[in-house]
């Protein structure tokens, strides 16, 4: 069976989710991680606040970190990734939709899943490439294997910015691991002479995670154990980091 692999290193990172906002306390976590709960929002408060409006939760967190980790830096292409986006706005267009009322054209714009990228590159006024995609429980592997493709395609780095929050009441018996709301970001690069490595293979289908893949993945990175061996479906994805 074949076993494929991308390496990269992180220049920075940033993380947010409510009652979890400074590096103390996302150590403090990820040495003994606690169920995370709705609350607070971030301030977001690099954005103007014409365009900071416009986001949801869920964008707010992701734009939180994405400025965070950037630093005011410009050009540089970015992935944004979600699981499940804003699925929420999503069930409220619906919602009008069944009952026969005009949709949103703003509220749509906001509902899809590179809204958030989009607010971002509008408020930087920068036009560096941008990407947005999900991919099921596997969506952070499958987003550093598309930030990995950029710097193999000469970026000299890429922001990756993973976010996601619990689902709507009306989603809640379809929910298959203990959803939290979180967003980190990571400016990646070529990977250096300590890079993490990220490798996959096909394997039978494995018992479900209690906790969503983006934070198993996130206290990997924050921690210092050697790796994180990750079944989704029919897929095998092994975190590890050069000693």
């Amino acid at each position: 069976m074949s076993i494929h692999e991308v390496a990269f290193s992180i220049a920075r990172h940033a993380a947010w989710a409510p009652g979890v906002t400074s590096s103390d306390a996302w150590a403090a976590w990820a040495a003994e991680p606690w169920p995370i709960a709705m609350g607070e929002e971030p301030k977001v408060a690099a954005m103007p606040a014409m365009l900071r409006r416009r986001a949801g939760f869920l964008g707010r967190m992701a734009l939180e970190v994405a400025y965070d980790c950037l630093e005011g830096q410009a050009g540089v292409p970015t992935v944004f990734c979600s699981r499940h986006g804003e699925v929420a706005r999503s069930i409220e267009l619906l919602s009008d939709l069944a009952r026969g009322e005009p949709l949103s054209p703003t509220a749509f714009g906001l509902a899809v899943h590179n809204a958030s990228a989009g607010l971002f590159s509008i408020a930087r006024a920068d036009r560096a490439n941008h990407v947005a995609l999900a991919g099921g429980s596997a969506t952070v592997e499958h987003a550093v294997i598309e930030a990995c493709g950029m710097l193999a395609d000469g970026a000299p780095s890429v922001l990756l910015v993973a976010c996601d929050a619990p689902l709507p009441e009306l989603f809640a018996a379809f929910e298959d691991c203990d959803e939290q709301p979180w967003a980190f970001a990571w400016l990646m690069t070529a990977a250096d002479t300590r890079p993490l490595r990220l490798s996959w293979q096909g394997a039978q289908a494995g018992q479900t995670a209690s906790t969503p893949g983006g934070l198993d993945v996130l206290r990997f990175q924050l921690g210092a154990t050697p790796a994180l061996v990750r079944d989704t479906g029919a897929m095998r994805w092994t975190w590890s980091r050069d000693a």
